[in-house]
C-alpha cells in the first residue's frame, strides 16, 4: 500500500520551545542575544572610558589624549560588534531576494547561531525547504494530471475519429468504449475538485446518524460494480481496477450506529479500499471493519489489507500529496496510475470531523485505522 503519513494530531500542535533553541530561550535575555551583546558593549566601553581617565589622574597624560584613545577603542569595538551582527542581515537579504526569485537552492549560513539572528536563520533555511517541497509538489501535479489526461482523451479522439471516418459504427460497444474513457476523465476532475476543496476548506460537513453495516455494504457493493465494468481501466480516485482481490465486511455489533457526514465517509472509505486492493497480492483479501468508539455515536474504521505493508519509517508521509509509494508502484510491480492524492483526500475529510487517521500496527500487511468522534457534545 501506498506509503505517508502516520497517525497525526491534525488539530494544533503543542507549544513547546523550537528543538534548536535551549529552555531559557522561550523568555528573558539569553546570554548570547543581540540584546545581550549591546549591552555588554556598553559596558565594555565605560569600563575602557573609566580605565582611560583613571590613567589620566594617576600620570601626567594629557586628557584630550585619553579622549581620543577612549574614543577609538570605543569605535573598533562597536564596529567589530556591528559587523557581527550587519553581515548575517546582508546575506539573509540575499538570500531572500533568491528565494523571491524562485531560487530555493540558497540557504542562510548562520543557522548554528545561539541569538535572534540564529532562529531567523533556521525559519529563512525552513522557509526555503518547504516552498522548494510545494514547488516540487507542483511541478509532479502538473505531470501527474497530463499523464493522466492524455491517455483517456487519446482514447476517446480515437474512438469518435473512427466513428467520424466511418471506420467503426456507434454501436453500444463502441460507445461503451467511449463512455470509460470519459468516465475516467469525470474521476479525475473530480479528484482535482476535491483537492480544492482542501485547500480552500470550503466545504461544510452534513453530519447525521446512520446505520454503519447497510452504508458500508453499499460501498464495498458500489467498489465491486464498478471494478466488473472498468475492468482494465486505470483507476482515477476511490475506484480499484482489480477483479482478483476479495472484499469482506465485519461491522460489530450489527446495528453499530454513527454519527458524521456520509457522503465524505464514502470518500475515505473508497479511497482506502482503492489503496488497499492496488497494494494486495494475487487472490487476496481487503478487510473493511468497524466498530463501536469511546463516545456516542462514534466510530471506529479499520482497512486491512494482505500486502508487503509499509515500514514504519515511512508512516510519518503516508497521508501527504503525490506521495505515491515505492514510486506508486502496485502489488503486482506495475504503475498504478494514480495521482498521489487518495490518501490526502481521505485524511482531509476526516480531518473536517476532527476525527484522527493513521498507520497503526499490523501482524500482517497495512492496517489504516480511522476514528471518527461522533455527534458533539452540546454545552449546557
Amino acid at each position: 500500500m501506498s506509503t505517508g503519513s502516520g497517525d497525526r494530531a491534525p488539530h494544533g500542535r503543542s507549544h513547546r520551545p523550537h528543538p534548536l533553541s535551549p529552555l531559557w530561550a522561550t523568555g528573558g535575555l539569553r546570554p548570547f542575544s543581540i540584546k545581550a551583546k549591546l549591552g555588554t558593549l556598553v559596558v565594555v566601553s565605560v569600563f575602557i572610558t573609566t580605565g582611560l581617565l583613571m590613567v589620566a589622574m594617576y600620570t601626567a597624560t594629557e586628557l584630550r589624549f585619553i579622549t581620543v584613545f577612549s574614543i577609538i577603542a570605543t569605535l573598533l569595538i562597536t564596529q567589530f560588534v556591528a559587523h557581527s551582527l550587519t553581515a548575517p542581515l546582508d546575506e539573509m537579504n540575499t538570500v531572500a531576494r533568491s528565494i523571491s526569485n524562485g531560487d530555493y537552492t540558497r540557504r542562510v549560513r548562520g543557522a548554528g547561531r545561539r541569538d535572534e539572528l540564529g532562529d531567523l536563520a533556521v525559519t529563512i533555511n525552513r522557509m526555503a525547504d518547504e516552498l522548494a517541497a510545494q514547488d516540487q509538489q507542483r511541478k509532479e501535479l502538473v505531470a501527474n494530471v497530463s499523464h493522466e489526461l492524455r491517455t483517456p482523451i487519446a482514447g476517446l479522439r480515437a474512438v469518435l475519429e473512427n466513428v467520424v471516418d466511418g471506420v467503426m459504427s456507434a454501436d453500444p460497444e463502441t460507445m461503451r468504449t467511449a463512455l470509460k474513457q470519459t468516465e475516467r476523465l469525470g474521476r479525475l476532475v473530480e479528484t482535482l475538485l476535491d483537492l480544492s476543496r482542501l485547500d480552500n476548506g470550503v466545504v461544510p460537513l452534513k453530519a447525521r446518524r446512520f446505520e454503519v453495516w447497510p452504508y458500508l455494504s453499499g460501498v464495498l457493493k458500489e467498489a465491486n460494480m464498478a471494478v466488473s465494468q472498468r475492468a482494465g481501466i486505470a483507476s482515477g480516485s476511490g475506484t480499484h481496477t482489480r477483479t482478483d482481490v476479495h472484499l469482506h465486511l465485519d461491522v460489530s455489533p450489527p446495528e453499530l450506529t454513527a454519527h458524521a457526514d456520509p457522503e465524505r465517509i464514502h470518500q475515505v472509505v473508497a479511497n482506502l479500499i482503492d489503496n488497499a486492493v492496488k497494494h494486495s497480492p494475487a487472490h487476496g483479501r481487503v478487510t473493511v471493519r468497524a466498530r463501536r468508539g469511546p463516545s456516542p455515536e462514534s466510530l471506529v474504521l479499520e482497512v486491512l489489507d494482505e500486502g508487503p505493508g509499509i515500514p514504519q519509517s515511512e508512516w510519518h508521509r503516508v497521508f501527504e500529496r503525490f506521495n505515491r509509494g515505492n514510486a506508486g508502484q502496485s502489488a503486482n510491480g506495475k504503475g498504478d496510475g494514480g495521482t498521489g492524492l487518495g490518501l490526502a483526500i481521505a485524511r482531509w475529510a476526516v480531518d473536517l470531523h476532527g476525527g484522527r487517521i493513521g498507520v497503526a500496527e499490523s501482524e500482517r500487511g497495512c492496517r489504516i485505522k480511522v476514528t471518527l468522534p461522533g455527534e458533539p457534545r452540546t454545552q449546557s
